[in-house]
């Protein structure tokens, strides 16, 4: 789906439709669309942490939406982003290396 995502942004972007939501951003430029990946973020959060399952699919759904628009407006590919995640792919975390948070 996200491949999806991509593709309809990318295509928005290349031919540009008036009245289009997604035109809208990238005419607002990678600023508006920046502050709408941190708004979406945080309503996913709040999603989680609300324990309300409607709100997680309707938020992750927008937040992957506007990435995607970000991800195009940036000039970085899907197989950008999984030659990233294949090359993380098995290798062990270093949480281990981190110091342990006591303050919150």
């Amino acid at each position: 789906m996200l491949e999806t995502l991509y593709k309809e942004a990318l295509n928005r972007k290349e031919n540009p439709k008036e009245g289009s939501y997604t035109n809208y951003l990238f005419d607002k430029g990678l600023d508006k669309i920046l502050k709408k990946v941190g708004e979406e973020a945080t309503e996913v959060v709040i999603g989680a942490k609300n324990a309300d399952q409607a709100e997680i699919a309707n938020e992750t759904a927008d937040l992957l939406y506007h990435l995607a628009v970000m991800l195009v407006e940036t000039g970085v590919s899907l197989d950008e982003v999984e030659a990233v995640l294949q090359a993380r792919q098995g290798k062990q975390s270093k949480v281990q290396d981190r110091p342990k948070v006591t303050d919150y």
